[in-house]
């Protein structure tokens, strides 16, 4: 059976609905822009690094804005995508609270995540952190024990650490022999080493026993074992140096030789304000007790990762025509699986397949003539 041809309908007698009158939204001109924050700046709160830091790797070309190269100095908003190499960066614009470590760093370690010595490093004991990197403010020498300090923020790193903020660093000083009046007088007025003139801001002595002397010293300066050059100006070798303080933050006594101590949102609070810097507006955490008590217990940090030297890395001895067997054999099976040496095998040729053969033919032609 055929079906019936659909009946055309008419356009104009079908109701149509009243327009509705949309009023085009007008942009005012004199409206404030959305605010811009320095790319650099926003960079170094997400813990990738310092200021400068950040400055030399977006001067290298590495970080994009919206698919173009961004340029030192840049400024972003929360509309805009952020990229380095090619890997998207989330970035603070309403910071967070930075995290902050003490640590009382013993002798026999370097301020470095990279050594080709594969020598013991602070970095493998730090604990593991959700957003950024741990940055060390100011750097010990390898004989040099005391306070060190690790945050997350690259602005209070910079604030520590440049030298135009003239951060004071005190120290204990232990050297062989003693400081006349005339050498105490002059480390304060200033002395000419190889990179420049230096001097303390303060000296006095700590007193002592036998040929060993002990001085508390205070110097704005963070220059390489620019202390221990000072001393050594006067032939006074230095036999232990330890940091005591840098800034506002004191070594606690209960943070004893490789302990850690988290310093607890308030504390960091009022760095953030020493510093100059602006504190998050949203309300602090609140921490139930385990969490109090955890906050400001000292603990020892354990190494996350076993480093080994270049030198003592060796190639494994490989044999040659070695098969090793499944694990779960017998030795008797075992010896089955090893390969006989090549060289005391021998090898059949062509040669040795057709001689008989043609041996056995021409003694049978032999026999019938």
């Amino acid at each position: 059976m055929a079906r019936p041809f659909k009946q055309q309908r008419d356009p104009q007698a079908i109701p149509r609905r009243p327009k509705t009158n949309f009023t085009k939204l007008e942009t005012d001109e004199n409206a404030p822009l959305e605010p811009t924050q320095r790319l650099h700046k926003l960079m170094a709160l997400a813990g990738l690094g310092s200021r400068r830091d950040m400055e030399e790797l977006i001067a290298s070309g590495r970080v994009t804005i919206n698919g173009e190269t961004a340029k030192v100095g840049a400024g972003v908003t929360q509309h805009d995508v952020v990229r380095l190499d090619s890997r998207p960066l989330r970035l603070p614009f309403e910071a967070d609270l930075p995290q902050i470590l003490i640590y009382h760093k013993p002798e026999g370690e370097i301020v470095s995540q990279d050594d080709p010595e594969g020598r013991a490093s602070v970095f493998d004991k730090l604990p593991r952190i959700k957003q950024g990197k741990w940055i060390a403010i100011g750097r010990l020498d390898m004989n040099t024990s005391g306070l060190l300090i690790f945050t997350n923020s690259g602005e209070l790193a910079n604030r520590f650490m440049h030298p135009r903020y003239e951060v004071e660093r005190e120290y204990a000083v232990r050297i062989f022999g003693e400081l006349t009046e005339g050498q105490l007088l002059q480390l304060t007025q200033g002395i000419e080493l190889e990179d420049g003139p230096a001097s303390f801001d303060s000296i006095s002595p700590q007193g002592g026993e036998g040929a060993n002397h002990w001085y508390q010293v205070v110097i704005k300066e963070g220059r390489n074992r620019e202390v221990r050059r000072l001393f050594e100006a006067f032939q006074l070798p230095v036999s232990r140096l330890m940091r005591v303080r840098f800034g506002p933050v004191n070594l606690p006594p209960r943070v004893k030789r490789g302990q850690m101590l988290k310093l607890e949102q308030k504390q960091v609070v009022e760095l953030l304000e020493w510093a100059g810097l602006e504190v998050p507006k949203t309300p602090l955490r609140q921490l139930n007790q385990r969490e109090k008590d955890k906050a400001t217990t000292v603990f020892m940090p354990k190494v996350r990762k076993q480093r080994m030297s270049a030198l003592d890395r060796k190639p494994c001895e490989t044999v040659e025509n070695e098969v090793r067997p499944y694990r779960g054999k017998t030795d008797a099976v075992a010896k089955k699986s090893v390969p006989r040496k090549s060289e005391n095998r021998r090898v059949r040729q062509t040669s040795d397949l057709t001689a008989p053969k043609m041996q056995k033919k021409s003694d049978r032609n032999r026999g019938r003539g």
